[in-house]
């Protein structure tokens, strides 16, 4: 599994709930057209974390990239009904910082003969 990541805060005035409900509409929707296969959504707690990072987390889980990209591809088209949900959620975000993980080790990867 893949994991996208997205660090961010809330640009001022934005309802803290009204947000985590489009973020969600948004999330199980790409997930119903198996563009995604699960998604979770952090906010920070008593102000501990790193500075820089945001005062919200997303992850997404993908099984690869070829999925990712799949679900990128389909954002991309910028076609209802998904244009409409990427809005709702992305015109409430400010300062976003992506990052982009692995499960490891990978299932595939062989032990014993590395050279490095």
């Amino acid at each position: 599994m893949d994991i996208y990541q997205g660090f961010f805060d809330l640009k001022p005035g934005t309802n803290d709930l009204e947000f985590a409900e489009a973020f969600n509409a948004y999330m199980a929707h790409l997930k119903s057209k198996g563009l995604i296969e699960s998604f979770r959504l952090f906010r920070r707690k008593l102000g501990l974390g790193p500075d820089g990072l945001g005062d919200w987390q997303f992850l997404i889980e993908v099984k690869d990239l070829a999925q990712l990209d799949a679900a990128f591809r389909g954002v991309s088209e910028r076609r209802d009904p998904i244009e409409s949900k990427h809005f709702a959620v992305n015109s409430q975000i400010a300062a976003v910082k992506f990052a982009l993980y692995r499960e490891f080790p990978d299932p595939h990867r062989h032990h014993g003969e590395e050279k490095f």
